[in-house]
């Protein structure tokens, strides 16, 4: 049976496929690759753009039952079956009272998925999904299963909250959750310049603040959202169906398709997308502020660069896509997240800034990309380890200050390689 990612970028087809229902599935399939020595991959959602979870033998779908949730109403800490999705576990958690203090804007993940792979949003003062971490329970490679937290196998929780399922099965995790709380939300476009002359007040002004820039016009759709007490105003149906559905998905979609066939209209349909930014404002639900429909497909590349380099990041890269980038219809999205201690983490040890790129499925980006990543690699830039970059070991360990001690941690836990894969050869070294 053949899988792709949801990009359709990647693709194999794995010997077998295990659909494990209980931990005790997940150990029996990672065992039985042991015997026969096989390689194990476990499979989440496909929402990563690289093949860091690409299955080259045994491919694993582990156990994501939301009834087997679990609340500790006096810590608010939440222990979920690693399979479960994020929209399924957001929806879980509102209905128990409760909201996860900051999301990226998709929520197809699984929980497993999007910390494996350092997913964030944005927010100066919060970390990515990985540092609402506080337990792991994982499947080794010798069959075992490891509990870890902070105070039990303390070295190899720091390590897995981002493992790139280098270090084994994730199968249960535990994260700290808060109240439930919901979201003013501020979308407008602004003079792309302007929002770079004022961006550290913006970023500084409000808890989640980002940016998309639409290559070829000087307009930045600049998204503010905060917290709050009060229930309005609200999205309506229909202006959720026009901004979501008919406007960023339907006529952005369209555009793409036509962009692809003649690029040279590109600037002047990314300028007639852009101006459709009209201000507005709504207070919903925090999962539902936090995500927005992806329905148009691309490909993706994201670095993390410091705080302070974003505005010489944002400088080379526009004269980049003056270059590169004349048939790019996507917008430039750029985040912000506060520092972390996780060895792997894109955010480990300093305050970053998150530069993406994409381009519309099946148009070449080699170019494009290509020079984004020589100004971010040049700014110290880590990749994100889900979004397409062309980084090896090599060059990863100048940029980890603990590179090597998690390459002795999965030398450790699995000497014989059994959850490797192409991706994780070239990144971690074999």
């Amino acid at each position: 049976m053949t899988w792709h990612n949801w990009a359709g970028n990647q693709r194999t087809d794995p010997k077998r496929t295990v659909v494990a229902r209980t931990v005790e599935d997940v150990v029996a399939a990672v065992s039985a690759a042991q015997r026969d020595g096989s390689k194990v991959k476990a499979l989440g959602s496909g929402h990563s753009f690289t093949a860091i979870g690409v299955p080259e033998d045994v491919a694993v779908v582990v156990p994501g039952d939301p009834a087997h949730l679990r609340v500790d109403p006096a810590t608010n800490l939440v222990t979920v079956p690693a399979g479960l999705r994020l929209r399924e576990l957001n929806a879980l958690l509102w209905a128990r009272g409760l909201s996860m203090p900051n999301l990226g804007d998709i929520d197809a993940q699984t929980i497993a998925g999007a910390i494996s792979t350092g997913t964030h949003g944005t927010g100066a003062g919060l970390t990515g999904i990985a540092g609402q971490v506080r337990g792991l329970e994982m499947v080794l490679a010798d069959g075992r299963v490891l509990t870890c937290s902070p105070t039990e196998n303390a070295d190899v929780f720091a390590a897995a909250r981002v493992g790139l399922g280098a270090l084994g099965v994730l199968v249960g995790v535990t994260l700290q959750t808060e109240p439930a709380f919901r979201l003013h939300a501020r979308e407008e476009g602004l003079p792309f310049d302007g929002v770079l002359a004022d961006l550290d007040r913006h970023v500084a002004e409000n808890e989640h603040f980002e940016f998309f820039w639409f290559p070829h016009t000087d307009i930045a759709a600049a998204k503010s959202n905060n917290r709050t007490e009060a229930t309005g105003p609200v999205r309506t149906r229909m202006a959720e169906f026009v901004g979501e559905e008919l406007i960023t998905n339907g006529v952005f979609g369209l555009a793409c398709r036509i962009g692809d066939v003649v690029p040279a209209l590109v600037p002047r349909m990314n300028r007639l997308v852009a101006s459709q930014f009209a201000a507005s404002e709504y207070v919903d639900r925090s999962y539902r502020v936090f995500v927005s429909p992806r329905r148009v497909r691309f490909v993706e590349m994201e670095y993390a660069i410091p705080r302070a380099a974003i505005h010489e990041a944002l400088a080379a890269l526009r004269a980049a896509v003056d270059r590169h980038a004349q048939g790019v219809m996507f917008p430039v999205e750029v985040r912000f997240a506060a520092a972390d201690d996780i060895p792997l983490s894109t955010a480990s040890g300093r305050d970053s800034a998150y530069i993406a790129v994409h381009v519309h499925r099946g148009q070449p980006h080699d170019a494009y990309f290509g020079a984004v990543e020589a100004i971010m690699s040049g700014l110290g830039g880590r990749p994100h380890w889900g979004k397409l970059h062309t980084q090896t070991a090599a060059s990863l360990r100048e940029r980890y200050p603990e590179f090597d001690n998690f390459v002795a941690l999965r030398d450790k836990l699995d000497p014989e390689r059994r959850f490797t894969n192409a991706y994780l050869e070239r990144v971690l070294g074999p």
